[in-house]
C-alpha cells in the first residue's frame, strides 16, 4: 500500500483576471491503509486536493507524494470514484468492471476472475449483463466502485461518491464501503459534505476552513471505532452512540465557525474547488 503526502500545498486560480487563493499551506499525510475523510464548506478546496492527488490538477506551490514518489500525472496505483458514475452506457456491468483491466493488459482468465470477485463483493449478482440505463443509481455506483477496486490500486480517491443517491441508498452504500474496507483495505481519501458520513466511514476526519482552504483540525476516530466495534453494527445503531454524536458535534462546531464568512468567488469553471 501507499501513503499520500501533501507538503506545503498551495493552489491559486485565475478568476476574472485576478488570482484567487483556493488552498494555502496544506500539510497532510494519509497513512498506508488509512481511510481519511475530508469535510469543509463548499469551495474550501476539498475536490482540488483530491484532483491533485489523482494527478488531474497540480499545485501552484508544494508537492504531493504517493508511495514516496511525486505525483506528475494519473497512475494505475491510484483509482478515482466520482459522484457522477462515469460508466460506459454501451457496456454491460461485466464490461465496465473489466474495462481498466483490459486496458492495462491483464490476461483474460485473470481479468474474468477479478470481475467475478468484485461482482460478488459488491452484490451485483444477477446484473452482470445489464447496461447502466437498466440499473438504479446505487447499483451504478456499485459498478463504479467495483471497477476501481478491480484494478487493485494502492490508493482509492473518492469524490462525493454517494452525493447523487437518495438517502436510503446512500446509507446502504456506506455500509457496503465499510464492509469492503474490512475485506480489501486500501489507502482511501474520501471527500464529502456529510459530517455523519465522514464520521461513520473514516479512521480520521480532516476539517477544513473556508477559502483559502486550510486544515483546521484532524480528528482521530479509528481507536473509538475499533473499541466499540462500529463496523459490526448497523449504521442506525452507530449513529445513536454517545461517542459518535460527540465526534459529530465537535466537527460541526469547527465547520460552523466559518458559516459567517463571506461567500467566496467560484473557480474558473464556475463550480466548487
Amino acid at each position: 500500500m501507499s501513503s499520500i503526502t501533501f507538503e506545503k500545498i498551495g493552489r491559486v486560480f485565475e478568476v476574472g483576471g485576478r488570482p484567487v487563493v483556493a488552498l494555502e499551506q496544506i500539510d497532510l499525510e494519509i497513512r498506508e491503509r488509512e481511510f481519511v475523510a475530508i469535510v469543509g464548506p463548499s469551495g474550501c478546496g476539498k475536490t482540488t486536493l483530491l484532483r491533485m492527488a489523482a494527478g488531474l490538477d497540480f499545485p501552484t506551490s508544494g508537492r504531493i507524494l504517493v508511495g514516496g514518489r511525486e505525483v506528475a500525472g494519473p497512475g494505475p496505483e491510484r483509482a478515482v470514484v466520482f459522484q457522477q458514475f462515469a460508466l460506459f452506457p454501451w457496456k454491460t456491468t461485466r464490461q465496465n468492471i473489466g474495462f481498466g483491466l483490459k486496458c492495462t493488459g491483464v490476461a483474460r482468465d485473470e481479468r474474468e476472475a477479478a470481475i467475478d470477485r468484485y461482482i460478488k463483493l459488491m452484490g451485483l449478482e444477477g446484473h452482470e449483463a445489464a447496461y447502466p440505463s437498466q440499473l438504479s443509481g446505487g447499483m451504478q455506483q456499485r459498478v463504479a466502485i467495483a471497477r476501481s477496486y478491480a484494478l487493485e490500486p494502492d490508493v482509492l480517491l473518492m469524490d462525493e461518491p454517494f452525493g447523487a443517491l437518495d438517502a436510503q441508498t446512500r446509507i446502504e452504500m456506506q455500509e457496503e464501503v465499510i464492509r469492503l474496507a474490512r475485506v480489501n483495505p486500501r489507502t482511501v481519501m474520501f471527500i464529502t459534505h456529510s459530517v455523519e458520513e465522514a464520521v461513520y466511514l473514516a479512521d480520521r476526519v480532516i476539517a477544513m476552513s473556508r477559502r483559502p482552504g486550510r486544515i483546521r483540525e484532524s480528528i482521530e476516530i479509528a481507536q473509538v471505532r475499533r473499541d466499540e466495534k462500529w463496523a459490526e453494527m448497523p449504521i442506525e445503531d452507530v449513529m445513536e452512540l454517545e461517542s459518535f454524536n460527540h465526534i459529530k458535534t465537535r466537527i460541526w462546531k469547527l465547520l460552523r465557525h466559518d458559516q459567517g464568512a463571506r461567500s467566496q468567488p467560484q473557480d474558473e469553471a464556475g463550480g466548487q474547488v
